[in-house]
């Protein structure tokens, strides 16, 4: 039988190094899960990765770069809940989250954590929105840009507790770490992985998780909706290709993925970063995707969260 020519394109696959786009600044989530699966690709196919970070416009100016790349696998994105957040949010984007990308796989979720400078006269979120309600407009708190998930995610807990709080956004989410760290801002949510070390160091203090139950990594840390029921939000990772990438190429990152998803040293790498491992076929990944846009513009209505 002749094999078709997507199926000897999938055989010599990758041909040259491979870059991963990640939509976010360098140490931020995506960046690191996208070091992480370059270095398993490197091993599995002896072609050199390298990561992309982009973080401009929340991410939109990398996810035009994708779109518009070759469609021959050389070119990835990490498609994480901040690009759909952004496919609602803003009316006129040259691209489109569901048309111009190729999913591969669900890599793993994330819960976020709500966390304040050590001077803001907090030690649970209810001190929090004590504190910001008899101080309205004064507490300041960072993003990775308007747009991003760590701006809806304080957004839909402003909106939820009732509270007025200032936005700050920044070009990624690690300047505004930096930021929150040196005082100039006073609140940021953000993934676990990048907030972790500055919590574990005494930099900034942990109120709450975003995730409906308490995360396995930060088993103290109540979550906010313990103080506001109903309130949940969590990231997460998946990997892309441009649109018209040859199906058996998709199908053999796929195939990849999901065994190093099986590995209890990968596994553990990104538990390690507070990510819980996930995986899933390309049609489940393109299906969450769409169900996470209508979730995401719901959420972005009601809380009334608007670009900058």
């Amino acid at each position: 039988m002749l094999m078709q020519s997507g199926e000897i394109e999938a055989q010599a696959y990758p041909t040259r190094p491979i870059r991963i786009i990640a939509l976010s600044s360098p140490g931020s989530g995506p960046d690191i899960v996208g070091r992480l699966l370059g270095q398993r690709f490197t091993e599995a196919w002896g072609q050199q990765v390298i990561v992309d970070t982009r973080p401009g416009a929340s991410g939109i100016i990398g996810s035009e770069i994708a779109a518009k790349a070759a469609p021959d696998g050389q070119t990835l994105v990490i498609i994480t809940s901040q690009a759909v957040i952004v496919s609602v949010m803003y009316q006129k984007l040259t691209y489109d989250l569901n048309r111009d990308f190729a999913p591969i796989g669900l890599v793993a979720w994330t819960p976020f954590i709500l966390a304040v400078h050590p001077s803001v006269p907090a030690t649970t979120v209810k001190d929090l929105i004590a504190h910001a309600k008899a101080h309205p407009g004064k507490l300041r708190y960072g993003s990775g840009g308007t747009g991003s998930p760590p701006h809806l995610s304080v957004e839909m807990f402003r909106t939820m507790a009732g509270i007025d709080v200032l936005h700050v956004p920044y070009k990624g989410i690690t300047p505004a770490m930096t930021d929150t760290i040196a005082n100039q801002v006073q609140m940021i949510i953000s993934v676990v992985p990048a907030i972790l070390p500055t919590v574990k160091s005494g930099r900034l203090r942990a109120l709450g998780v975003t995730s409906a139950k308490r995360a396995p990594l930060v088993p103290d840390v109540p979550t906010i909706a313990e103080t506001v029921p109903g309130y949940e939000f969590i990231g997460w990772y998946s990997l892309a290709a441009p649109a018209k990438t040859p199906a058996a190429v998709l199908d053999k990152i796929n195939a990849e993925l999901a065994q190093a998803l099986k590995t209890p040293e990968f596994r553990e790498r990104l538990s390690g970063l507070g990510a819980v491992p996930l995986g899933s076929t390309r049609q489940e990944l393109a299906a969450y995707i769409k169900e996470q846009s209508v979730k995401m513009d719901a959420a972005v209505k009601a809380s009334g969260a608007k670009p900058e």
